[in-house]
This record gives C-alpha cells, structure tokens and sequence, in this order.
C-alpha cells in the first residue's frame, strides 16, 4: 500500500503530465505550462527525498 508522500508525489507527476500534455497542444501556452510542470515535478521530488521537510525562505 502506498504512504500518504507516495501517492501525493504520483498526483504531483500526473499533474505535471498534463501540463506537458497542453504545452504540446497549445504553442501560446507552452512556457507557462512547462514552467508549471517543473513546479509540480520538483516539488514531487521533495515530497519523495523528504516528506516532513519545510520550505525554506516561507
């Protein structure tokens, strides 16, 4: 069974799919929806490396 991180981290990257996915569709779109998957993506690496972390610099 997946931990509460796991899945979070796995709807991160699902996100980060789709933003791709409209980057693709949408050339007018694409490099707010790249800069958006990256947010979803490197925030999903955080929550995997270190689930109870904290924002630094909040």
């Amino acid at each position: 069974m997946a931990t509460h991180a796991e899945l979070a981290a796995r709807l991160l990257r699902d996100a980060a799919t789709f933003f791709r996915t409209v980057a693709d569709q949408n050339p007018a779109l694409k490099d707010a929806m790249a800069e958006n998957a990256q947010v979803f993506d490197d925030v999903a690496a955080l929550v995997e490396s270190d689930p109870l972390g904290e924002m630094q610099g909040s």
